[in-house]
């Protein structure tokens, strides 16, 4: 933790660590911290807000600015209208496909065919807990045309160049009987978003001084 309040907090989904962890690594940003809720938030989206909330009000006394890094991850508004409360900026879009696609490429991927499953890196590392044990494919393979019926596409968007995890992906996708594309997207608006955020920090405590 930063001394004097002067550093920063993300409050990040837990779907976001490792690429959080990426970025504040290869910018040496020293002066930041985070603080991640956990992924299975995204089950129940109505207790996000509640919970970054209370993690904001739990470490502002310890830090000069909070910056969020959640979509609105299908609160409905309800993330948004705390963090207006709590007066604390996240990163804009709607959930973490937009904003590593960014918004005008995500919105043509959408266009081109509604019915595409996504991943993510995260969600490639996780599937089989979150996707297949979570639904309980693993116990009922016969739900899979309940869950993904309405399924025509998987895209996978990579942060990282994997050709191990593209063909883990194109695996996923052959075995949700679904056509395959890649995408290699980086980190996209999360990456700007957060290096604009502790500009602005930095710009703070400079001016402070």
């Amino acid at each position: 933790m930063a001394p004097n309040g002067q550093g920063m907090l993300i409050i990040a989904c837990g779907a976001l660590a490792h690429e959080v962890a990426a970025l504040r690594e290869a910018n040496a940003w020293s002066a930041l911290d985070v603080r991640c809720l956990p992924p299975e938030l995204h089950n129940r989206p109505e207790r996000i807000p509640a919970a970054v909330r209370e993690l904001i009000r739990e470490s502002r006394p310890h830090y000069r600015s909070i910056f969020v890094a959640y979509g609105d991850c299908g609160t409905g508004g309800l993330l948004d209208q705390v963090l207006r409360e709590e007066g604390v900026s996240r990163i804009p879009g709607a959930h973490c496909y937009e904003f590593y696609a960014t918004s005008g490429v995500f919105a043509a991927l959408a266009d081109a065919e509604p019915g595409t499953f996504y991943l993510t890196d995260f969600l490639l590392r996780h599937f089989e807990r979150l996707v297949i044990q979570g639904l309980g494919l693993d116990r009922h393979p016969e739900l899979f045309p309940m869950y993904f019926g309405n399924y025509r596409r998987l895209v996978y968007l990579a942060q990282a160049a994997n050709e191990q995890g593209r063909q883990d992906a194109q695996a996923i996708a052959a075995r949700m009987g679904l056509q395959f594309e890649y995408r290699r997207t980086g980190y996209g608006t999360l990456a700007t978003s957060l290096t604009d955020a502790v500009a602005r920090n930095d710009e703070v405590v400079t001016w402070v001084h």
